[in-house]
């Protein structure tokens, strides 16, 4: 299986334009083509809530994290100690003392984050169409949940089909990633040995199974849809 390399702008008319601003992953001047056609076309701006609605599914699988409790509790325990003797209050020795120690705990607690900073997970997106076919797919990986969110735009799978997604590396042999769930959205976990490779930016492609998938372990049927996963 080959894939041609595409430098123009994919198909798919106005459906697919809005949804790939929603997604983020137009080029600049094409998301200021966008904007402006937002302001002046009623019938385009619709199509972009609509594509907000339909890919708030994905989002929607990965919950926004909170910081750590620890951390309150950290600043609690150096601020609020337990209420010394009486004696202590009038001693010079333990308001320079607490001053100190209290100096000290504020400047580990701003540090910290800036020492031992959280590892970003990268989050990359794809849109999959080529040329003669009408199916259409949006896909979003993203590498903390060790998933591939999928959104199908358009075209059916015939009778007795299942569509298979695929990972392909420059010129290794493509890697399924499994059948495509039916539906206007999927989630597909990933191995980690899969997981690797897609970090590094590797082409997405469907192709058009026996029901079940490939029964080869290789595409044995047509590319239906691909594309570069590319970093938002």
């Amino acid at each position: 299986m080959t894939l041609e390399e595409d430098n123009g702008p994919e198909p798919g008319g106005d459906d697919l334009f809005a949804a790939e601003y929603v997604l983020g992953v137009l080029a600049a001047d094409e998301r200021e083509i966008a904007s402006r056609r937002i302001d002046a076309d009623a019938s385009f701006a619709r199509l972009v809530d609509a594509w907000e609605a339909h890919l708030s599914p994905i989002a929607g699988a990965y919950p926004e994290t909170e910081p750590p409790i620890r951390v309150k509790e950290a600043i609690d325990r150096q601020l609020f100690v337990a209420e010394p003797r009486a004696g202590l209050w009038s001693s010079l020795a333990f308001w320079r003392g607490l001053a100190a120690a209290s100096v000290v705990a504020l400047a580990i607690t701003i540090a910290v984050p800036y020492l031992n900073p959280p590892v970003e997970q990268p989050r990359l997106v794809a849109s999959l169409a080529a040329d003669g076919s009408d199916v259409r797919y949006l896909a979003v990986y993203d590498a903390a949940h060790r998933e591939v969110g999928l959104s199908h735009v358009s075209g059916e799978r015939a009778a007795g089909k299942d569509f298979e997604l695929w990972m392909i590396e420059g010129k290794n042999a493509p890697v399924s990633m499994g059948v495509i769930p039916a539906g206007q959205t999927a989630h597909m976990t990933i191995s980690p040995a899969v997981q690797e490779k897609l970090a590094k930016g590797a082409v997405l492609a469907v192709s058009l199974e026996p029901a079940g998938g490939s029964p080869t372990g290789q595409p044995t049927g047509p590319v239906v849809a691909a594309g570069d996963l590319k970093s938002i």
